[in-house]
């Protein structure tokens, strides 16, 4: 495995899909980790992630400098660059001219991590810093215009650093210089596919849990399920799944999954119907992170009390993904923004004394599916698109009740019948419907109306952590929004949100 540490990049989860996508694992940690437990994780290599900070600033991320004991490679991207260059004796100083965006990258000598590159090759560049001496066996291998130390190395020890970020694909043999840096350099094999990494995981399970019970609060998607069948392979009857119907799920949603997951699972469920009980507490609440907070708080009492009818059970199960993590917190100890909070993301009440297990918290969604496949798991479980846990509350904009679900569980509908038959549903990452909070004036039947807009979203993606709206064609965003008008009453109005993420996110609240 690779070992990446996290000074807060805003490319650092690329780096992970680059890694991943040359089938080596690697795992992303906060730069406050202990050498123990770099010795314990035993990398093949390690890489300084790139980060906003400058290496003398007060409070900058740091590694501790034992790292270059570990007599293992070490990878230093932008400001990890600095940091290895500093640790180890260099200097690294303000820049006249900072670089921002592309950059020609001039080879002088292609070889270590640079071998195989043409020159030049372009570059992109992120930094105010630049290097301006380097520690004691260092030397140069490539430049740019702004930067006569773009690309260094010390084969001796083998540590390499680039001012530039490779992980974007902006650079163009980006990912062929990590591949130099993973295989050439660190010495790893293509040897990380879902079928080895079930294997391992299924193996964690059967350590941490032993012969007690556990439980699993199934939702429905494709990451709660894959998580069932993960444990449930480890642990087969000890598993018992609970499934909470909290009255915000599309069309028919609640009936449809038990059925399913009955059918394919073959695992023991229990339902719970507590809709009524949801939308009490939710009764007036506009603010988006209300509604999730109040939804994860009874969510949890629902699923509590069910709980305690499970004797002896000691663990709860959770689907929890990367970016449930990364978008909840900073990125791992890293300066990264908290966006929002999720669901599934350390909302446990202490009194239950459960210990977590999670056993795809290090995937990502397109990972996660190739893993259900991997496992058997149906195709129309796998390819399910993403279904946030607080449901049609955050997609009802403004309070919650249940006229307005009512009206976009049914222009939701009409959204994914046409979707399926167009054959665009599996290309999109998610394609949904937004009931937002104002009215508009229309005409139907030569009379005035006064009725709901509806938003609809449909945006392409690998992992969610950048998104792009979906060109759809205008025949169908024509038919979505005719059908949506003529058969959903209380809708006069349809909308396309082509908004990007960055800077918007997916769902809209």
């Amino acid at each position: 495995m690779i070992l990446i540490i996290d000074f807060g990049s805003q490319f650092n989860q690329l780096i992970a899909r680059r890694v991943r996508e040359c089938r080596v694992y690697c795992q992303i940690e906060p730069p406050d980790i202990s050498m123990d437990k770099i010795r314990a994780l035993a990398p093949e290599g390690i890489i300084l992630s790139g980060g906003p900070a400058s290496i003398y600033a007060t409070g900058s991320p740091k590694v501790d400098p034992a790292i270059f004991s570990l007599n293992i490679p070490v990878l230093g991207i932008c400001y990890g660059m600095q940091f290895m260059v500093h640790a180890l004796g260099g200097r690294v100083e303000a820049a006249e001219k900072r670089e921002y965006g592309p950059a020609t990258l001039s080879i002088a000598r292609a070889e270590g991590i640079l071998e195989g590159i043409p020159s030049p090759t372009t570059c992109w560049m992120s930094h105010g810093d630049r290097i301006t001496a380097l520690p004691e066996g260092f030397a140069a291998l490539a430049t740019t215009v702004n930067s006569p130390y773009a690309v260094i190395q010390d084969p001796a020890r083998r540590y390499y650093g680039m001012q530039f970020h490779p992980e974007v694909v902006h650079t163009a043999k980006g990912k062929k210089m990590l591949a130099n840096f993973l295989f050439a350099i660190c010495g790893c094999r293509r040897s990380w596919t879902m079928k080895s990494f079930a294997r391992d995981a299924v193996r964690q399970i059967r350590d941490q849990v032993g012969d007690k019970p556990v439980i699993l609060g199934l939702s429905g998607g494709v990451d709660s399920a894959v998580a069932a069948l993960l444990i449930h392979r480890a642990v087969g009857s000890q598993l018992t799944c609970i499934f909470v119907d909290n009255g915000l799920l599309r069309q028919e949603e609640a009936k449809q999954l038990r059925k399913k997951f009955k059918q394919h699972l073959k695992i023991n469920i229990r339902s719970v119907n507590a809709s009524g009980r949801f939308l009490k507490a939710l009764a007036g609440v506009a603010d988006p992170e209300r509604k999730r907070k109040i939804i994860g708080r009874v969510f949890m009492e629902v699923f509590e009390a069910e709980a305690k009818k499970i004797e002896g059970a000691r663990f709860l199960g959770q689907g929890t993904l990367y970016p449930d993590v990364i978008e909840s917190q900073s990125a791992f100890g890293g300066p990264s923004a908290v966006i929002k909070s999720h669901h599934n993301v350390g909302g446990l009440p202490k009194r239950m004394r459960l210990q977590l297990v999670e056993p795809l918290k290090y995937l990502f969604k397109d990972e996660v599916r190739r893993l259900g496949l991997a496992l058997g798991l149906d195709e129309t479980l796998v390819w399910r698109q993403p279904f946030p846990g607080p449901g049609l509350a955050i997609r009802v904009i403004g309070p919650v009740n249940r006229s307005r679900l009512d009206i976009l569980r049914a222009a939701d509908t009409v959204l994914l019948d046409e979707i399926r038959a167009s054959g665009y549903y599996r290309k999109l990452w998610q394609s949904f419907a937004v009931l937002l909070p104002i009215k508009s004036v229309g005409i139907m039947g030569d009379s005035r109306t006064y009725e709901n807009i509806v938003a609809i979203r449909a945006v392409t993606s690998k992992d969610a952590m950048t998104a792009d709206w979906a060109r759809l064609p205008h025949g169908l965003l024509g038919r979505i929004s005719s059908r949506i008008i003529n058969e959903v009453r209380g809708v006069n109005r349809v909308v396309y949100d082509i908004s990007s993420k960055p800077p918007s996110t997916i769902e809209w609240e």
